[in-house]
Formats: C-alpha cells, sequence, structure tokens
C-alpha cells in the first residue's frame, strides 16, 4: 500500500502483501520485483510456486505476526503457510 492507497497491478488485482487477517481471494499470477527479495532473478518465483502459489488457488490471509504484521499465515488451497509480506508483495491476488 503506498500514500493509503492500493497498487493496482492488474484490472480488479493487487498484491497479496498489502491485505489483513480475513482477507480472502483468488491467485492471478507472480510478479517479482527486485525490492521484493534478495534472491537470484527467479528463485522467489519458483519458491512460491512451488508452495501452491499457482494461478487459481484459493487463498486466505490466516494471522499475522505480532511487530509489524509480519510474517503472514496463509492458507492456499489445502496448506497453511508462513511468508513475509515483502515476499508476498510478488503474489498478485483478486478478491473473490
Amino acid at each position: 500500500m503506498l500514500n493509503g492507497h492500493r497498487t493496482r497491478t492488474q484490472e480488479g488485482a493487487s498484491s497479496l502483501g498489502q491485505y489483513k487477517r480475513g482477507y480472502r481471494g483468488r491467485v492471478q499470477a507472480i510478479k517479482v520485483l527486485p525490492d521484493h527479495c534478495d534472491l537470484p532473478e527467479g528463485e522467489l518465483e519458483r519458491r512460491l510456486i512451488e508452495l501452491g502459489f499457482i494461478e487459481g488457488a484459493h487463498i486466505e490471509i490466516l494471522h499475522e505476526g505480532l511487530f509489524g504484521r509480519d510474517p503472514i499465515a496463509v492458507r492456499v488451497n489445502d496448506s497453511t503457510i508462513a511468508i513475509r509480506r515483502r515476499e508476498a508483495m510478488a503474489v498478485v491476488v483478486e478478491a473473490f
């Protein structure tokens, strides 16, 4: 969220890392920018896909960390995953 406004990444979609506990949606894409992590190019995208963040996957934010709301616990289809918000910014989602 920049200056109090959600950043639109695609029509009707924004980054998972911008949302709070209780958000439900569907993964539309993965779009990694340099500020999302310090991994080599393509590595974060590969890891997110391996964790189940694939197009069409249903997601829900279940929990937020105590300090700075980081990390977040996300249900991805039938799995629960902890992820840093900075990395979650690479997951483009759309609300149900």
